[in-house]
This record gives C-alpha cells, sequence and structure tokens, in this order.
C-alpha cells in the first residue's frame, strides 16, 4: 500500500507536509533532542545487529544517529516534505515515503525498528495491525524500540500537528504480546522544564519471539 490510500496516513501527511518547516525549526536535529533519548536510542543501536529501520523517520536525524559507525539503516515517513528533507540533509542514508501499514521491506529483512514518537499518530484501532506489520519486516528475535507520550491508554490528546492518542506501557505490552513480542525494558520520565513536549513520556522496549500467521 503506498502512503495515502488510508485516510488517517492522508489527514497525518497532509498536516505534517503543511507545518515541515516549523517542526524542523524546533525539532529537527539532534542537538534539539533530549540527552537522555540519544543515550537510550545509542545503547539500543548497539545492541541490536542487522538492518535498523526508522519507522517516522521525519527530517532523519534518528536515522542518521542509527546510521554511525556504518550502520545499515533506513527511514519511512508519511510525510513527502520531511522525506525531501532528510534525503537533503542525510544523502548517505535511504529514505522512502511509506505507511506503517505496509512497509518497503522484505518479511524477516530487519534487526530493528525504531519508532520514536511516531506510532501516536495511528489510530488505536490500527494499531495491532501495524505491529503485525513490523513483526512482519523484523527477523526472530528482532528489536523494537517504541517512544510515547503516557496517558489513559487510546485517549486522544491536543497534539500540535496531527490527531494522536496517549498510550501506558502496559497497554502497548498487551498489544505487543498479541504481535508475538515480549517485552525486555520499560522506562517513564515526567516532562521536565526546557523540553519541547508538556507531556510524560514513556518507552517500551520489545524481542519478537513469534511470528503470527495474520
Amino acid at each position: 500500500m503506498r502512503a495515502g490510500r488510508n485516510a488517517a496516513d492522508v489527514d497525518t501527511a497532509a498536516a505534517y507536509d503543511t507545518r515541515a518547516a516549523e517542526y524542523l525549526e524546533v525539532a529537527g536535529t539532534l542537538a534539539q533532542m533530549d540527552a537522555r533519548d540519544r543515550a537510550l536510542i545509542e545503547t539500543w543501536r548497539d545492541v541490536t545487529p542487522g538492518l535498523l529501520l526508522d519507522a517516522g523517520c521525519g527530517p532523519g536525524h534518528w536515522t542518521d544517529l542509527l546510521g554511525h559507525g556504518g550502520r545499515e539503516v533506513r527511514g519511512v515517513d508519511l510525510s513527502q516534505q520531511f522525506i525531501a528533507s532528510a534525503r537533503s540533509r542525510h544523502p548517505h542514508l535511504t529514505f522512502d515515503v511509506g505507511s506503517f501499514r505496509d512497509l518497503p521491506l522484505d518479511d524477516s529483512s530487519a534487526g530493528g525498528i525504531l519508532a520514536w514518537y511516531s506510532l501516536i499518530h495511528t489510530p488505536p484501532l490500527d494499531t495491532p495491525a501495524v505491529l503485525a506489520e513490523f513483526a512482519r519486516v523484523l527477523v526472530p528475535g528482532g528489536s523494537i524500540l517504541i517512544g510515547f507520550f503516557e496517558g489513559e491508554p487510546r485517549e486522544p490528546f491536543a497534539h500540535a500537528v496531527a490527531p494522536a492518542w496517549f498510550w501506558s506501557p502496559e497497554a502497548l505490552a498487551e498489544l505487543l504480546a498479541d504481535a508475538g513480542f515480549a517485552v525486555d525494558a520499560i522506562h517513564r520520565r515526567g516532562r521536565e522544564v526546557g523540553e519541547i513536549s508538556v507531556r510524560p513520556h514513556a518507552d517500551i522496549t520489545a524481542t519478537l519471539v513469534s511470528v503470527l500467521d495474520l
């Protein structure tokens, strides 16, 4: 499926395309990211072999971090404006306009998937299918790292750009288990003065232990 065939994808892509320049100004570089997030993602990168997919890569700053040390990486995002910026900023990396619902990867071809504050824009009813798609492209034993805003699971919140939903680690862990994953670690932290976001943060790391026949 090409990006844009799903109504939620269309809306999210259009919203980010419209406000891409604003986003790039406030959150488009690694220097603008929290140092703890960078340390977490670097540690995950270094213990996760194989191709790393940045799912919802935006302008590609996290993709670039994943690629340090000559790692094979790939970024995918709904926003054509983001992908154009990512290709311009990081011409040595591969970026695709695409949807989480049909990733541009073969079965069992990725070692890890980073979904850093990108899964929040997937409607909750669609999230199980997206996690199944993530499982499809991961090798057995592959890892996923998801960053999100913690709150009442499946409740919408007023995101500045596009419709978005809260999750809790416990609720996501249940969906991950249904998709064949086993949770490895969960981290939480409140919002601190000076951070871009005003909401509590959380992340969850999980390993693919079984591929479901869906």
